[in-house]
């Protein structure tokens, strides 16, 4: 049996680099655009890795979005009659996101949010701790390990530089399982050290 569900929920959509976050984010938002809601996806103007205004998979799915700096840059852009807004990389976006995604359930609006969960060093990822556990929904998705072929839940650095945020893709980094992944160096930061860099 089935509970009744009310219209505003906040899904959030995490797990490491290569996993398909995006991917799911770009699925969920088709088939809103098929049931001809009003959606506005957005994504974190540091992230122009593979497009500047559309969110991409590394399998190279595109979907157009708005690139915003923080939530109040996502506020001037939101149109009042939106029912899904979608949040790609959140990982990047400030605290106010968080108050943002809260109001905007409230208001009735499916919220959908994609990112990485955990940084390289496996620790919590910026705002994505909070909006998890806020979320109605959560998908952890998981990727397959490099070395050993595993299901992986960690994303690996394979360059050695740059504090905790360090945009990149193959080239920087790989997903690893718990067992295959490196820890960083007595020297790199973990849970409780400065890793942020601006």
């Amino acid at each position: 049996m089935f509970a009744k569900q009310r219209p505003g929920s906040l899904e959030v959509i995490c797990g490491p680099m290569f996993s398909g976050k995006s991917e799911e984010l770009i699925r969920r938002v088709k088939r809103a655009l098929i049931a001809r809601q009003k959606v506005q996806v957005f994504k974190p103007a540091i992230d122009d890795r593979y497009h500047a205004t559309a969110v991409a998979s590394h399998s190279q799915q595109k979907l157009d979005a708005v690139p915003v700096r923080d939530s109040s840059d996502i506020r001037a852009h939101l149109a009042p009659d939106t029912e899904v807004v979608a949040f790609d990389e959140a990982q990047f976006m400030d605290e106010g996101t968080v108050a943002l995604c809260d109001e905007l359930a409230d208001r009735g609006v499916r919220v959908i949010v994609a990112g990485l969960d955990q940084d390289y060093t496996s620790a919590p990822f910026g705002i994505m701790p909070v909006l998890l556990a806020k979320a109605e929904f959560v998908s952890k998705l998981q990727a397959i390990c490099v070395v050993c072929g595993a299901l992986a839940s960690r994303t690996n650095r394979l360059v050695h530089k740059g504090g905790q945020v360090l945009v990149g893709a193959a080239e920087a980094y790989d997903a690893r399982c718990r067992h295959c992944h490196e820890k960083p160096g007595a020297g790199e930061a973990g849970l409780f050290g400065d890793a942020q860099e601006g």
